[in-house]
């Protein structure tokens, strides 16, 4: 059985990057090495940049659909995307 994930946001219809916070910040920032040490404060950097981003949730969105799988994205690290994709699944499950 193929899962279809269900677009809530046209993210290819309207180019939202453009208004997107980080779209001045040097892009390294987004994508840590690792996720201990000096990459724990780094992604806490990203994550504030985030907090206030009027396009967080159509960039998180973009994140789960395209399957990135580094980096931050919409405020959210590559495990906490892995965990929102599994409670997706699973919920697509039940519904069928």
């Amino acid at each position: 059985m193929a899962l279809i994930w269900n677009r809530s946001i046209e993210w290819d219809c309207e180019d939202w990057r453009e208004r997107a916070a980080c779209r001045d910040t040097d892009p390294d920032l987004f994508f840590p090495v690792g996720s201990t040490g000096l990459a724990v404060d780094q992604i806490r950097a990203a994550k504030s940049i985030c907090e206030h981003c009027e396009v967080k949730s159509e960039c998180l969105e973009f994140a789960l659909i395209s399957n990135q799988e580094s980096g931050v994205w919409g405020g959210a690290t590559e495990d906490e995307r892995r965990r929102l994709r599994r409670t997706r699944l699973a919920e697509q499950r039940q519904a069928s």
